[in-house]
């Protein structure tokens, strides 16, 4: 299958807010499959390095990183593993390294805080108060 990143977008989204058993686990087939290819990308990339562009923080490592969030909300939420040691081991690492580096700790939101934030949208139909 021609898998796209946008597939595992949506898939994702899915995860996060389907009713029904049966869907997610269609979705999280495909978010899996999603996964997987973004680990081949990461091991192209990174040459064997920390991040995708090497040994610091690039832009691609931003611009994904800024959904670890929500994949940790979905895990939560959904009692699933989204990073799989297993299947995507360079993955699961850059993930700890992003999350671990000190210009991330201080803006990277805790699970425990994001999915409550999600839930009161969810209820409301908008963000919470601060």
């Amino acid at each position: 299958m021609n898998f796209k990143w946008v597939q595992l977008l949506s898939a994702m989204k899915g995860l996060r807010d389907s009713q029904r058993e049966e869907e997610r686990k269609v979705l999280l087939g495909q978010a899996a499959e999603g996964f997987v290819l973004l680990e081949e990308a990461f091991r192209k990339c990174s040459k064997g390095k920390a991040f995708f562009g090497g040994d610091q923080i690039g832009l691609i490592d931003i611009a994904l990183g800024c959904y670890l969030g929500w994949w940790k909300l979905i895990e939560k939420r959904r009692g699933v593993k989204l990073l799989d040691e297993a299947k995507t081991p360079g993955l699961v690492k850059w993930a700890e390294r992003f999350c671990a580096d000190d210009a991330v700790k201080g803006v990277m939101p805790e699970t425990e805080k994001l999915v409550e934030y999600f839930l009161q949208a969810m209820v409301s139909g908008a963000p919470p108060k601060k």
